[in-house]
């Protein structure tokens, strides 16, 4: 399914949409700047008075009006075990060993059950024998550090791991805006 990037005025995305979203933002005159080369065109009716189709060309990144509605220092990323997996490259984090996204577990530093709270900086991905050997325990207390430390996705790493289908210059874009200290970069090295 074609995606395409749509950002505010000043360049901070607002998310994938959808071609037929696009094209609503085209025929609104609410796209001010686009990047990249037209990747679909959207043909429309013919006009009585020119007997031409219309054809709107849909670029793979569109900037719209308006400021973001996002603050990038108060957006906190939805958590999901599949981005946690992604911002851990799949090791886990007691071992260090490679897991099968499908095998893999969220992971509560300091458990549920001691106040530990479900967010980006508290979750981490195990295989089920470190965590089961874990348990209801923090590391320190299971005598199992940390091979590395969460860290809170940054509103670019989070819409590169909402994509599926991220063409080039979408992936350009949103790469060139990465913090320097994310694991991501070394993924898409």
């Amino acid at each position: 399914m074609l995606s395409i990037l749509k950002l505010d005025a000043g360049g901070i995305p607002q998310g994938w949409v959808t071609a037929e979203e696009a094209t609503k933002q085209y025929a609104d005159n609410s796209v001010l700047w686009t990047l990249g080369e037209p990747i679909f065109q959207m043909r429309g009716g013919i006009s009585r008075a020119t007997g031409m189709q219309s054809i709107i060309e849909l670029h793979s990144i569109i900037a719209v009006k308006g400021s973001a509605k996002i603050n990038l220092f108060d957006m906190v990323p939805v958590i999901t075990k599949h981005k946690l997996f992604k911002r851990d490259r799949g090791l886990c984090a007691y071992c260090g060993d490679f897991i099968h996204e499908n095998q893999a577990e969220a992971e509560h530093i300091t458990p549920n059950s001691r106040g530990g709270k479900y967010s980006w900086m508290n979750l981490v991905i195990s295989c089920r024998p470190c965590n089961q050997r874990k348990g209801n325990r923090t590391p320190e207390q299971a005598g199992m550090g940390l091979l590395y430390t969460p860290y809170l996705l940054s509103l670019y790493e989070d819409m590169i791991l909402k994509g599926r289908n991220i063409l080039a210059d979408q992936m350009g874009y949103l790469t060139a805006n990465l913090p320097k200290s994310s694991r991501l970069l070394e993924c898409l090295s």
